[in-house]
């Protein structure tokens, strides 16, 4: 029997108790990042990285894919930054209220920070606007954020510490990926995050993905008030940025770590085989074509068979030579200089079941369940499985309950596995996508709800084999874009909403085979998708 929406939790039940138990683990650990402060007088309720007292904008926009499912408070820290925006556009960092450098500064001042190397705060703010006006569903809120988003992008797409006029991407200093400090060849004598005449420029492709997706966003809400001019320009500002961002970037089997403007040699590396965390984040973002998506994820499987590391969710591979980064502690197979990262590895997963390896997005949740069944969860991994610890960090990362990369394997499991992503608000415009045949799993029970509006959406599937049928049992409030695996060496062969039979189409991804229609759902449906098994040709 099912519960009445205002009493209903997000939950998922599965005849698998590794899957069932990633939902709950995940809570637990997010649950336990939550700060509060009172920020110049204003509440603000934000999740941080467990490294530190501080409130970053990165951080907790990430993590708001996973919080969003219970949160009630998906605003508060997101109008913050907003409210301190500078008048040239840009965002601050982190905020913090508590002294976060001890045993050197004691202070308990309101401090604010921007770390100069940073290229991607702005695109992180405008996912923050788009997450909490999807759980919200707050049209007025979302308006009033529409000026700072709109700022933030044209700082970023004038300003020569960012924007690159000859290439027309966005540039950075030579930082490990999306990291916060470059490379400087020895000339600073610690970390270094400041801009300098010195500075190596190049372009990094994790920042134009990030930038092409809060382009597409920004437009979606702009369509959504009805601007659609701005919301046009943006589109083609996207379209152009991808164009340019593919083909500089790309290499044909993934996206060059790092492309030069400045020349440079790093010695004790060879740069062009460097393989950086935001690869699987270019796929999911949307700057990857499905055939660029395939040879990234095939590359990851193949450098999981040969380095002999417990997981390839690498930071980057290979790494950079000990220390030449500034910290002794910054070594080969650490944090983000090969460290391996649960943030990779949602992110990854959730890239393969969008792309044709369900199988393989499978593996990483089981891999991710097995990492974590003593409750801990670390930022980073050494290869051979060991944790990061406060003696091997540069932070005092080895607090167990990283949000970063649990959030990103809760991404993976409810829009990846589970399927259900919304693509408008409230669940208003749901794609269904439910993989569980890639688990083996032949019935699940999956109830999805923002914490901040109490919207939902939930479904119960079954796979009858025998009969060749998959059942959905809906319940939701709107559009619904089914696109179901189907069970190997089969094809669709009907899909019926509440008995009637609507149009369907057969879709193949990679070697998976996926049936697609479109349905109204009002309350609640039971759709029937109905398969055979594929001819075999005839050789």
């Amino acid at each position: 029997m099912r519960l009445p929406l205002a009493t209903r939790v997000t939950s998922l039940r599965t005849g698998d108790p590794r899957l069932n138990a990633l939902l709950p683990r995940i809570k637990g650990f997010l649950d336990q990042d939550v700060s509060e402060m009172n920020a110049m007088g204003s509440r603000v309720r934000g999740y941080r990285s467990p490294d530190g007292p501080s409130l970053w904008l990165r951080d907790h926009t990430d993590m708001m894919r996973g919080f969003r499912y219970w949160e009630r408070d998906m605003t508060s820290m997101v109008e913050h930054f907003s409210e301190t925006q500078t008048q040239h556009g840009w965002l601050f960092d982190y905020f913090t209220l508590t002294p976060d450098k001890l045993p050197c500064e004691r202070e308990n001042w309101a401090k604010y920070v921007r770390v100069p190397v940073e290229a991607d705060v702005e695109y992180r703010f405008i996912n923050g606007i788009y997450l909490a006006w999807q759980a919200t569903g707050d049209d007025a809120w979302m308006k009033r954020m529409l000026p700072h988003a709109e700022r933030a992008l044209a700082y970023i797409f004038s300003d020569p510490w960012r924007w690159d006029v000859s290439r027309k991407l966005v540039k950075r200093a030579y930082t490990i990926d999306t990291w916060d400090f470059d490379y400087t060849a020895g000339r600073h004598p610690w970390l270094n995050f400041q801009i300098t005449d010195d500075t190596y420029w190049g372009i990094m492709h994790g920042d134009n993905s990030g930038y092409y997706e809060a382009c597409m966003r920004l437009a979606a809400l702009l369509d959504h008030v009805r601007q659609r001019k701005r919301a046009g320009y943006w589109r083609r500002f996207a379209a152009g940025l991808r164009r340019r961002a593919n083909a500089l970037c790309y290499n044909g089997r993934f996206y060059t770590h790092h492309v030069p403007i400045v020349p440079v040699t790093v010695p004790g590396v060879d740069t062009t085989t460097q393989l950086s965390l935001s690869n699987p984040m270019d796929i999911n973002r949307g700057l990857a074509t499905h055939p660029m998506a395939a040879l990234i994820i095939r590359e990851y499987q193949e450098r999981g068979k040969a380095t002999g590391a417990f997981a390839e969710w690498f930071s980057i591979d290979p790494p950079f030579p000990d220390g030449i980064y500034g910290d002794e502690k910054i070594v080969v197979g650490a944090y983000c200089n090969g460290g391996i990262m649960p943030l990779v590895g949602g992110e990854l997963a959730r890239a393969s079941f969008e792309h044709g390896f369900e199988t393989y997005g499978v593996e990483h949740l089981y891999k991710y369940d097995q990492l974590t069944k003593d409750n801990e969860t670390y930022l980073w991994y050494f290869p051979n499985g060991q944790h990061a610890t406060r003696e091997t960090s540069t932070s005092p990362e080895a607090y167990p309950t990283d949000g970063w990369g649990s959030s990103a394997m809760l991404y993976a499991l409810i829009e990846g596995l589970a399927g259900i992503v919304d693509t408008h608000k409230c669940f208003e415009r749901v794609t269904l996508s439910p993989r569980w045949v890639a688990a083996g799993q032949n019935e699940a029970e999956v109830v999805a709800v923002y914490g901040a509006s109490g919207a939902s959406f939930d479904y119960h599937y079954r796979n009858d084999a025998g009969r060749s049928v998959i059942t959905l049992d809906v319940t939701g409030k709107g559009e619904v874009q089914l696109h179901v695996l189907l069970p190997s060496g089969t094809r669709v062969s009907g899909v019926r909403v509440n008995g009637r039979p609507v149009a369907a189409r057969p879709v193949q991804i990679e070697q998976s085979s996926y049936a697609d229609a479109r349905t109204a759902v009002r309350g609640a449906a039971r759709i029937d998708i109905s398969y055979r098994r594929r001819a075999r040709s005839i050789q």
